[in-house]
């Protein structure tokens, strides 16, 4: 097998700025109490990222990027800080949800440890979550939720690959309108990824193909990939949005940590936004949340 390498790297960079702007767009914002709002809004804004290239790598990516701001709440398809999603049953304690994720391509002219390997392609992930409401307060400011999603990871591109699947059950703490801090809205997340041997691999192996004397072959295998942690904070004015977010991820006693792409251990990425809101549906709903 020869190396792969990227032929449009003005569309990679795109795609990357793309992905990292919706990751951005629904960090940071924590939960309400029961009121109407439109069924959609919609806005633009600008936010500046910096994270790793990967899961594990001493490069970082920093940007400034535009944003897009939507958020629709619909009966049954939803997208708001929770991702894109289709609620297939809704509890007052448990809720099942259909969701997806977007993560960013990767070139390896652009990273060290993966010199004349092959590209990390842009991949999406669908599949199940289930949230289990732990505690809450009466009118729902506080809420400590359990999310237990199971995705399904697949390569985005004409001829799409799996790439395995994806466990990361957490616990989520949404705070409305933070004491002191009023109209501010706090979210904390916390718990353990898990991915199978071909997740794993497809990041963290190296075929003998491009095994070097400093990059020696490794075959990853599948368990847990090491701890994650979220902290975001929004605010929501009457025509823009603001909002933060820092997230640790911990590698260590992850089933690759050994492997010769892990060039660290422990990182930090980091993002602020702001978004402007250009449109709002007349319609108006009860949002629970």
């Amino acid at each position: 097998m020869t190396p792969t390498h990227s032929r449009h790297p003005a569309r990679h960079h795109f795609q990357r700025l793309a992905a990292c702007a919706l990751l951005l767009c629904s960090a940071g914002q924590a939960a309400h109490a029961a009121e109407e709002k439109p069924l959609w809004e919609a806005g633009i804004g600008v936010a500046t990222v910096s994270f790793p290239a990967y899961r594990g790598s001493d490069q970082r990516h920093n940007f400034l990027l535009p944003t897009p701001y939507f958020v629709y709440r619909g009966e049954f398809f939803k997208a708001d800080r929770d991702g894109v999603r289709a609620q297939l049953f809704d509890s007052d304690r448990v809720e099942l949800t259909f969701s997806a994720a977007l993560s960013p391509p990767a070139s390896s002219d652009d990273i060290r440890a993966r010199a004349g390997m092959p590209d990390l392609k842009a991949n999406f992930e669908l599949g199940p979550q289930l949230n289990l409401t732990l505690w809450r307060t009466d009118d729902r400011a506080r809420q400590l939720k359990l999310l237990l999603p199971l995705r399904a990871a697949f390569t985005l591109e004409k001829q799409s690959r799996s790439l395995g699947w994806v466990v990361h059950p957490k616990l989520n703490l949404d705070i409305s309108d933070l004491s002191g801090f009023p109209g501010w809205n706090l979210g904390l997340q916390v718990g353990p990824l898990f991915g199978d041997r071909k997740q794993h691999g497809y990041f963290y192996g190296v075929d003998t193909a491009y095994a070097t004397s400093d990059r020696p072959a490794y075959a990853a295998g599948g368990g847990f990939a090491g701890m994650q942690a979220i902290v975001g904070v929004s605010k929501r004015y009457p025509k823009h949005w603001l909002g933060a977010f820092l997230r640790y991820d911990n590698l260590s006693g992850a089933r690759f940590v050994d492997s010769p792409l892990v060039r660290t251990r422990n990182y930090v990425a980091a993002g602020v936004a702001v978004s402007w809101i250009l449109g709002e549906s007349t319609t108006r709903v009860l949002i629970d949340e």
